[in-house]
């Protein structure tokens, strides 16, 4: 049997590939249980990995909860594991960026949105379609889409259940770029090299700190970075050497 999430690690990327294109990516509880393990196992190794970029294999990131599964006993491991499980991508100390081209619905975009930004193909569409199925959220819709994007426009989502394109999420803030298809994964791979390219000390303070601080006033997030910002890494010597030399 294939694995339901790939693995691959290329000058200090990571990336994780949503690998049922046959089911679009749909979201099992298995699949969910190996996204994890790849996920733990990327964080125990912040020495090996700078970046990570999660993706799907095929014509989607991802279509969203495997309602199918469910319904045949595929169950996860706990009650709230797949949501536990979106809090430690965005827990990760490394950058990490969702690569999305066509389905982005619901669960999938609530994995989206666990990484620190996303990166669209002109194909991607993105929704919550939550109301569509009588549901409610419990993997963080209710809390990252309003952070993302405004409250008033995850409102619009929440509620309406329209999916935005590419160049539309673009334009909510929900997402950062929006390139052709054919371009999706140069750029992303590009965005990564220049990412890995960074002093990885500095990556891991400025993801924590700007995570951290939001639960914060203005006031109280400035004294929090004064207080916690970890100082110069163990490379800026070599850094800075290396600029002098030029």
């Amino acid at each position: 049997m294939s694995a339901l999430v790939l693995r691959e690690d290329r000058d200090g990327v990571a990336t994780l590939t949503f690998n049922r294109p046959e089911a679009l990516n749909a979201l099992s509880p298995s699949m969910f249980v190996e996204l994890r393990s790849h996920v733990d196992a990327i964080a125990a190794a912040p020495e090996s990995v700078g970046c990570v970029v999660v993706r799907g294999a095929g014509r989607s990131f991802s279509a969203g909860n495997d309602i199918k599964a469910i319904q045949g006993g595929d169950r996860a491991p706990s009650a709230h594991f797949q949501a536990e499980t979106i809090d430690a991508i965005e827990s990760l100390p490394q950058p990490v960026i969702a690569q999305v081209h066509g389905h982005c619905y619901t669960g999938a975009l609530e994995v989206a949105l666990g990484c620190d930004f996303i990166v669209a193909g002109e194909s991607a569409r993105f929704a919550d379609t939550h109301g569509k199925w009588s549901m409610t959220p419990t993997w963080g819709m209710s809390q990252r889409l309003p952070r993302r994007i405004g409250v008033a426009r995850a409102k619009q989502m929440m509620f309406t259940g329209t999916p935005l394109s590419g160049r539309e999420a673009v334009e909510a803030g929900l997402a950062n770029l929006c390139v052709a298809d054919a371009e999706l994964e140069g750029t992303v791979a590009a965005m990564a090299a220049t990412i890995v390219a960074n002093s990885w000390h500095t990556l891991r303070a400025d993801k924590q700190l700007v995570n951290e601080g939001q639960q914060y006033t203005l006031r109280e997030g400035l004294a929090y970075e004064r207080r916690t910002s970890p100082g110069a890494g163990p490379d800026m010597a070599e850094r800075l050497k290396a600029f002098g030399a030029r």
